[in-house]
């Protein structure tokens, strides 16, 4: 098997159908419209255009111009302008795909956890109601201590430390002794 065949399946792997079905589902909910029936999820997504729409949904004129017509230059500046718009709503730079895996379909599965992390970015956002996508994120719980309070903790050793009250090796015999024969 050459060595581009063995990435691309391993790309392939990483796909998951049910993700990607929740992910259309979600993007369908968000824009009030269904994806057309008999074209693939990777397929209706590639131009940009529903990307740009649902960011436009989240974030009003986030995209302000959407490409409709022209070449494909137009269609991958519509990805690029959804990029940037991800970015500006709170999305990690980490979780967005590059403009490849989606318009040569290297990585849908990258695209996917892009729509993800865009669900999980609307949680931070107080004006959004739903409907949300991916699990919420966990929010910040910070505690003040008092100085007493920090000199009382560190003389304590914790059970995590693990303690072993004056245990040791000795008695241990696991397995069979080693039998050294003199003489012989």
């Amino acid at each position: 098997m050459s060595l581009e065949r063995a990435i691309r399946a391993k790309i392939a792997g990483k796909r998951n159908p049910e993700m990607d079905k929740e992910a259309q589902e979600w993007v369908e909910a968000i824009l009030g419209s269904k994806f057309p029936a008999g074209v693939d999820y990777e397929d209706h997504l590639k131009d940009g255009q529903v990307l740009c729409q649902l960011i436009n949904k989240l974030s009003p004129n986030a995209v302000p111009k959407i490409n409709t017509s022209g070449g494909q230059f137009k269609m991958m500046e519509n990805i690029n302008n959804f990029q940037k718009a991800l970015k500006e709503y709170g999305v990690p730079d980490l979780d967005v795909f590059q403009t490849v895996d989606l318009w040569e379909k290297k990585d849908i599965a990258q695209v996917t956890n892009t729509i993800f992390a865009l669900g999980r970015a609307t949680y931070k956002h107080p004006e959004f109601q739903g409907p949300w996508l991916g699990p919420k994120p966990a929010d910040e719980c910070k505690r003040d201590f008092s100085e007493e309070q920090l000199r009382a903790g560190q003389g304590i050793i914790g059970l995590q430390a693990g303690s072993n009250k004056g245990a040791n090796q000795s008695g241990q015999n696991i397995g069979a002794s080693r039998k050294i024969l003199l003489g012989k």
